[in-house]
């Protein structure tokens, strides 16, 4: 079957990945990581909220307004954690080198990606909470990043935001 990481439609279906945002006992609902994309599904294979799966979905016929999973190619589990440490030296530094109220973004060692924002001091406890609280979104970029793992790290005037395996 043809196909990319970043979503691709085939004669037998669409294959992309996908993070889990909302689950029933029948049912799931799917969001494409790399076109926005919703797909609810007509019955849930087994999956759980907040997993990211790389898998091929095709229409239900004959009204092709649900879908079924055709294919997991791969399964993980995504999580979000506010760590109690600072961030590191190096992103302290990117911090300081970022105009106040933007984002700089580097890759990790290894796999993954390092975001720092640079919101105003009085304002860093709100940056934090945003992003943890967007979870769509902040999932949806790990999903996209191939990782299992973000990591919030802060102190005023600095968050780091760690995408991690």
């Amino acid at each position: 079957m043809a196909g990319d990481a970043d979503g691709t439609e085939t004669a037998d279906g669409k294959e992309s990945t996908f993070l889990v945002t909302h689950v029933e006992s029948d049912s799931a609902v799917l969001k494409d990581v790399h076109d926005g994309q919703v797909h609810t599904l007509s019955s849930n294979p087994g999956l759980d909220v907040d997993d990211a799966i790389e898998a091929t979905v095709a229409p239900d016929p004959p009204m092709e307004v649900t879908y079924r999973v055709i294919e997991v190619a791969e399964r993980r589990q995504l999580s979000i954690e506010e760590s109690e440490e600072p961030p590191t030296v190096h992103e302290r530094e990117l911090a300081a080198e970022t105009p106040t109220g933007e984002l700089a973004r580097e890759p990790r060692a290894g796999e993954g990606e390092v975001h720092v924002l640079t919101p105003p001091e009085a304002d860093t406890e709100d940056a934090v909470a945003d992003v943890i609280e967007d979870r769509e979104a902040t999932l949806s970029r790990a999903a996209r990043l191939g990782v299992n793992r973000v990591e919030v790290r802060s102190e005023p005037g600095v968050v780091s935001v760690r995408y991690m395996p």
